[in-house]
């Protein structure tokens, strides 16, 4: 695997169609697992899919309105990270939607430091390269997460990938 679905918006992103399908995606996962996509779940991870940008549990919390509550929203977030429907921008405690649910990867992320959009990687190869690096050290890894921070080409005027 090397390209990935979720890459930056271009001007003539569909983005319904894109949150249509990563909803499609999830519930199929969801049901392959034998799990359950609440209400509450699913209408989370359209909020998380809803932008191109990481999104904090509280500004989750605001968009869901009254009768929310923190716990409802770390509930459904950790339901989503157990079963690979989104994942955690650790430099920013946020929550991007996953763009390959049910095939195991490592969280590769490209973020704009601009306008604040993030594409993920499906670079096997990047992640088979650190874990080789780490096992020649004795190291084994349990997880990871690369997060590389610039430009997108939308910031940068418009310059192709």
């Amino acid at each position: 695997m090397t390209a990935s679905p979720m890459s930056f918006p271009s001007n003539d992103h569909d983005h319904r169609s894109c949150v249509a399908s990563a909803l499609g995606a999830a519930e199929a996962e969801c049901r392959r697992r034998g799990a359950r996509l609440t209400d509450i779940r699913r209408r989370v991870l359209e909020l998380i899919w809803t932008s191109h940008a990481p999104v904090g549990a509280y500004a989750l919390l605001e968009q869901l309105g009254r009768g929310a509550a923190p716990p409802t929203i770390y509930r459904a977030l950790d339901f989503l990270l157990a079963h690979g429907l989104i994942h955690r921008i650790e430099t920013q405690n946020a929550y991007v939607g996953c763009s390959h649910p049910g095939q195991p990867h490592a969280g590769l992320f490209l973020l704009c430091r601009q306008c604040g959009a993030v594409a993920e990687l499906a670079e096997a190869a990047t992640t088979r390269a650190i874990e080789q690096e780490a096992a020649a050290l004795g190291f084994q890894v349990d997880s990871l997460t690369v997060e590389a921070h610039g430009l997108c080409p939308g910031c940068r005027g418009g310059a192709s990938p």
